[in-house]
């Protein structure tokens, strides 16, 4: 059952919603051999093309925030795109600032990296962000203490905890834990060369992709704990795709307060994104 002291006003979980807007620069970091190969890149072209305008207008209409996870180098090269993010009433968040493999870098690196990210946002936005996602890798030891010192006060990286946690080493940075079952990634991510899954076979149903994110969120609800969905406008953005990313939503809006990305007042002065 629920812990009725976890979350105020009487609300029964917590419902978060983030989006992780990488453009190329995911893919190049996991497959290097794909620099100026158009073609190729064009898959994750397409979040900047089509997905990020088709995510907000959907979140428009439904009336729901964000937090967006940018590297500074793709806020850099799409300004048009983190403007309106921000216009939109969107928390826009860092991923360092050329989205690079952190157990590739040692504390000093992956420290400049955060700094640099989020001056890039900074310059952008006109607000430092708060929030912080490893774009891939691990953090070195003594890295939520570099969070902390950069005025980062949560992080979405982790796993291992389905509700919200103060990191041992530096109290002030909260933690909200992921899980491979609540992003559209492991369900939909796809390309044949290089290959994406590397043994392939995926796109997975629609209709069974919905149902398990369905039945996560029941059980997430039931039990009073934080529901963190992590999106990519290139991946859910799709033109079909979006039609489940838009029935789950309303599933949590019929009852759920819609708020504000963590750390700020909701539109209707309620905590972010609770269910009751």
């Amino acid at each position: 059952m629920a812990e009725s002291t976890v979350w105020p006003k009487g609300y029964r979980c917590a419902v978060v919603l983030t989006v992780d807007y990488n453009d190329i620069h995911g893919i190049l970091t996991q497959a290097p051999e794909v620099a100026g190969r158009d073609k190729t890149l064009s898959v994750w072209r397409y979040g900047t093309q089509r997905g990020v305008e088709r995510l907000l207008g959907l979140f428009k209409e439904l009336g729901v925030s964000s937090s967006w996870f940018v590297p500074g180098i793709v806020a850099e090269e799409n300004p048009e795109h983190i403007r309106a993010i921000k216009a939109h009433g969107h928390e826009i968040a860092c991923a360092g600032y050329r989205h690079q493999n952190y157990d590739t870098l040692d504390l000093t690196a992956q420290s400049a990296d955060i700094a640099q990210g989020c001056e890039a946002l900074t310059a952008l936005t006109g607000r430092r962000p708060t929030g912080f996602r490893i774009p891939a890798g691990n953090g070195a030891p003594g890295f939520i203490e570099a969070l902390k010192d950069q005025g980062i006060r949560w992080s979405s990286s982790w796993r291992g905890d389905d509700l919200p946690f103060a990191h041992p080493t530096a109290p002030q940075v909260i933690e909200l834990p992921l899980h491979y079952e609540l992003e559209d990634e492991p369900y939909f991510a796809f390309n044949l060369s290089p290959a994406v899954p590397p043994a392939q076979s995926r796109i997975a149903s629609y209709s069974h992709t919905l149902g398990n994110l369905q039945m996560d969120f029941e059980g997430f609800h039931r039990f009073g704990l934080c529901y963190v969905l992590r999106l990519h406008p290139e991946i859910i953005a799709t033109p079909g795709r979006i039609g489940v990313l838009r029935e789950l939503l309303e599933g949590f809006c019929g009852t759920t307060t819609c708020g504000s990305p963590p750390g700020r007042k909701s539109r209707n002065g309620g905590p972010s994104r609770p269910r009751q």
